[in-house]
């Protein structure tokens, strides 16, 4: 910061807080002629105006701020260039990473410091461990179809799933719905599994530098008709020559690749929208969703669980 800007902060802190003090100091004294407790002569529906004083406990908070504020600027920057005579800067304090922050956890461990906690998590895993192990040697279609372990994965799926996935599991804009049966990453067991543990990550590029503007239209047109949307035939047909860059993701016949994640274009369910204009932005801009994988945080006994339930929600349909 220039010596002129760091100045004027100072200048228009220190003479805003000078300011207040002198309008603080005029109000405490009587500069009229009218004794204190009397009327000063203005009355408004009733109400009339006397000549009082601030309450005593009003004026001492305000004095204690001022003198706070001129603390807090003497000890901590904010007077233009000056850093505060404790030398405070926001770059010393030092960010934990993901990696430390779970070192510190374990060392706070070794430590004893959260034995507490580690008997709670025992306790938990004693009495709750059996229940989850008792499904772990079932296929996860046979949980589908089992009441006591879809109850469980209910449980597991609001606790864990539904602030994306919704309560109703019917999700939202760019979270999918997960009663449809259309999984763009497959719907058999495995696939689900596989989507819970590890998590998923799709990338959608954006095409505008490549396809321009017009381009962007004629192939979402194009898209659009696949999945038998009325659209000007003329932006379809052109459309239709330029799809060959996305071909190699979705197929040259739209149904997709859920090797890759990439959905159907042909059943008419969009995860960002189906408008035009949505599907443009789509194309112009590119799409980039994650799916947390939830293997090291809930482990493979309630992904197991939660996999069957996930299943469950498209049988119902």
């Amino acid at each position: 910061m220039s010596s002129f800007w760091s100045w004027w902060i100072i200048v228009l802190t220190l003479g805003t807080l000078v300011g207040v003090a002198i309008i603080l100091r005029w109000n405490m004294k009587n500069f009229t002629d009218v004794e204190e407790g009397e009327s000063m002569g203005h009355e408004f529906d009733g109400i009339i105006e006397l000549n009082n004083p601030l309450p005593t406990w009003w004026t001492v908070l305000f004095w204690l701020c001022l003198a706070w504020g001129l603390l807090y600027l003497i000890l901590y920057p904010g007077l233009g260039n000056f850093k505060g005579l404790l030398g405070w800067q926001s770059s010393n304090q030092h960010v934990l990473s993901i990696e430390e922050s779970r070192q510190a956890v374990i060392d706070a461990r070794e430590a004893g410091l959260n034995i507490e906690y580690d008997r709670e998590l025992a306790r938990a895993d004693e009495v709750y461990g059996p229940i989850f192990q008792q499904y772990a040697s079932m296929e996860i279609d046979a949980i589908a179809e089992d009441r006591d372990a879809l109850r469980i994965g209910q449980r597991l799926f609001l606790q864990n799933c539904a602030q994306c996935h919704g309560s109703d599991a019917r999700g939202s804009l760019g979270f999918p719905n997960l009663t449809d049966g259309i999984f763009s990453w497959g719907g058999s067991s495995s696939h689900v599994y596989t989507t819970l543990m590890d998590g998923r990550r799709a990338q959608m590029p954006a095409f505008l530098e490549q396809l321009g503007e017009q381009g962007i239209t004629e192939v979402a047109a194009y898209v659009l008709s696949l999945s038998g949307r009325a659209v000007d035939r003329d932006l379809a047909r052109a459309g239709e020559q330029q799809f060959a860059v996305c071909s190699a993701c979705h197929g040259q016949d739209g149904k997709g690749n859920i090797a890759l994640g990439s959905p159907d274009l042909t059943n008419n369910v969009w995860l960002y929208g189906g408008s035009q204009r949505a599907v443009e932005e789509t194309l112009r801009y590119g799409r980039n969703g994650v799916m947390p994988a939830w293997g090291e945080i809930l482990g493979e006994d309630k992904v197991k669980i939660l996999s069957g339930y996930v299943l469950s929600l498209s049988a119902e349909d």
